[in-house]
């Protein structure tokens, strides 16, 4: 039997493998996608998730593949003063997109021996006072000691438990994408700071290689929010705002995704738990959702692996949820005041 099953490869998945190995637990992920995803969702990790990548030994890796980006306040639009004094060691935001960060944390755990199974999609999910069995697609099942859904938003562990997901559905859409643009980068620049007067959630670069990231307001611009974007969306909404598409073209991803905010009822249902996207949603701007979901399976690793080894004290895996999900209660709160507006900075990173 497995120690602790994972269901989602992403960040928090993987990140909480590599810390249930590190303490000689078993970990096995398994993720329905053939391969990691080429959307770009979040472009940097926050001082706390620094600290605790350099706990790890493995913060130097980051580093060098990122840009560190001073520290500035934002709330409801409103930019404050950057903070004096702070207790860290890593008083910046390190600009670096999570598709790079996502192989870090999976060329870590895969380092440390954890199995990683992508095309595998877990189905349904039952427990007793022993065991989880997970069944796979397919009709395979699994058992092990534990199960933690990682696996994002519409999580399928966190369905099939029952849990309750209240919170506030989307209220405005977005569409973002890395694509090349036609158009002189003088001309984009002074266009989207003019724009940018009364639409603080729009975007354009500057490129990188050529490449710009694009993020459009788009409300009501598809009645099918779950299908897919196109790049002909994308550049009617230029124009509608901009007056121009810039010649957009050769889309390398394109994303949809509003502001809906939702906050799980509960972490733990006996042997099963949530960490991730799968416990808390909220709008994407200012990269949240990365750090929260790494700073979820920093404390619930070790306490896991304390479990499985034989040494928790009673109580342990509760604090789990009594020390985490009030984090992320605060981080909807905030996000509810919009403070999307004024975080994306197009420097390469979000605040």
């Amino acid at each position: 039997m497995i120690d602790v099953i994972i269901a989602g490869a992403g960040p928090t998945g993987v990140f909480l493998a590599s810390e249930l190995q590190l303490q000689g637990v078993e970990a096995l992920v398994l993720d329905k996608e053939d391969e990691p995803t080429k959307v770009v969702r979040g472009l940097g990790l926050h001082a706390r998730s620094i600290e605790i990548l350099d706990q790890r030994g493995i913060a130097d890796e980051f580093l060098e593949l990122g840009t560190q980006y001073p520290l500035a306040g934002f709330f409801a639009g409103i930019i404050k003063p950057q903070p004096q004094g702070l207790d860290t060691t890593h008083p910046y935001v390190l600009g670096i997109p999570q598709t790079t960060t996502e192989r870090l944390l999976t060329q870590h755990a895969l380092e440390l021996g954890v199995e990683i199974r992508r095309g595998t999609e877990v189905t349904g999910v039952s427990q007793d006072e022993d065991n989880v069995e997970v069944m796979l697609d397919g009709g395979t099942r699994l058992r092990s000691q534990y199960l933690v859904g990682c696996d994002g938003g519409r999580s399928t562990v966190r369905r099939q438990l029952g849990v309750g997901f209240p919170g506030e559905p989307s209220g405005r859409d977005h569409l973002m994408g890395e694509m090349e643009l036609t158009a002189d980068p003088a001309e984009v620049a002074a266009v989207v700071a003019e724009v940018r007067e009364t639409h603080k959630d729009f975007g354009a670069g500057p490129p990188v290689d050529g490449v710009y990231r694009v993020l459009v307001p788009a409300a009501e611009v598809a009645e099918d929010r779950t299908a897919p974007p196109a790049l002909e969306e994308l550049k009617a909404q230029l124009v509608r705002l901009a007056g121009t598409d810039f010649g957009a073209h050769s889309a390398r991803w394109l994303s949809r995704f509003g502001d809906a905010t939702r906050l799980a009822d509960t972490y733990r249902t006996a042997r099963v738990f949530l960490a991730g996207d799968a416990a808390h949603v909220h709008p994407p701007f200012g990269g949240q959702g990365l750090n929260l979901g790494i700073q979820d399976a920093f404390n619930l690793g070790w306490k896991l692996a304390a479990q499985v080894n034989g040494w928790a004290p009673p109580g342990l895996l509760d604090s789990y949820e009594a020390e985490r999900r009030p984090v992320a209660a605060q981080v909807l709160d905030n996000t509810r005041s919009r403070p999307s507006a004024s975080v994306t900075t197009w420097a390469g990173t979000a605040a």
